[in-house]
């Protein structure tokens, strides 16, 4: 794969996390949102899908840890929308941050924390009254068509993969919605949550060649003994449709 974060996989899966992200949960925000802290934002997708569906003026805090990003993002944000940057680590967030914010944002992003992270995430929201809406998030559900022995096995892979410790951090992976959804509720929040799956197939071939790369990938880093060049090779020269399982969740302290 071109790299988790890196500015050409953002790009090429942009469209595929815009068809997916469950639109509904927009009209559910209460209140004016006139003030949005993206975290992790990346090229800036999420804010490139959800301005849109905002009402102007809206100013945009992109929030990234790596500063090539950042100034991406920025560039590629909607012109009726101010924008300013913070080059800052997601899980150093402090309620002091959050003032004068309306709603925070993140995209594929709580998977890749741990319990105690996604802890201090929601307390900061909590303590601050600011409502989240965190979408994209991995559950760990692929369904792929025409099906082959190997899927489970490497779906299983993969998925302790996502699991894995790193660092001394142990990550939620696909454990992350449902563990969010219990500290919002646990903080106060009353929690809507909705699945958001990606549908990848023929018509988006390049994502879906460099998405069962990079799901392989991982399932063999985490499982050495797994042989998938065969697979893989059948799978990337008839490109299958594929199911990937994600949810997203709206937090609104009331």
């Amino acid at each position: 794969m071109t790299g988790e974060f890196s500015p050409d996989w953002l790009t090429l899966r942009e469209p595929a996390d815009a068809a997916a992200r469950a639109a509904d949960l927009v009209g559910e925000l209460p209140g004016e949102v006139r003030v949005i802290r993206d975290l992790g934002c990346g090229t800036g997708s999420l804010g490139r899908w959800l301005a849109p569906q905002l009402p102007t003026p809206q100013h945009w805090v992109m929030t990234d840890r790596d500063p090539a990003l950042l100034r991406l993002a920025a560039d590629g944000m909607p012109s009726e929308v101010t924008v300013s940057t913070h080059l800052r680590d997601v899980t150093e967030l402090t309620v002091a941050d959050l003032a004068g914010t309306d709603l925070v944002t993140c995209s594929a992003l709580l998977d890749l924390l741990t319990a105690e992270e996604v802890d201090g995430l929601v307390a900061v929201c909590a303590e601050a009254r600011v409502n989240a809406l965190f979408t994209l998030s991995v559950t760990g559900e692929v369904t792929l068509d025409p099906a082959d022995p190997l899927d489970e096995t490497i779906q299983d892979a993969f998925n302790s993969h996502q699991r894995r410790e790193e660092g001394g951090r142990r990550l939620l992976g696909p454990d992350a919605p449902a563990y969010a959804v219990t500290a919002f509720e646990k903080a106060g929040a009353r929690v809507l949550s909705r699945p958001s799956h990606w549908r990848l197939g023929p018509a988006l071939s390049a994502l879906t060649a460099e998405w069962l790369r990079g799901w392989t990938g991982a399932a063999t880093e985490q499982r050495p003994d797994l042989v998938v060049d065969a697979y893989l090779t059948r799978r990337t020269t008839t490109v299958p449709y594929a199911s990937v399982g994600h949810r997203d969740l709206l937090a609104i302290f009331e």
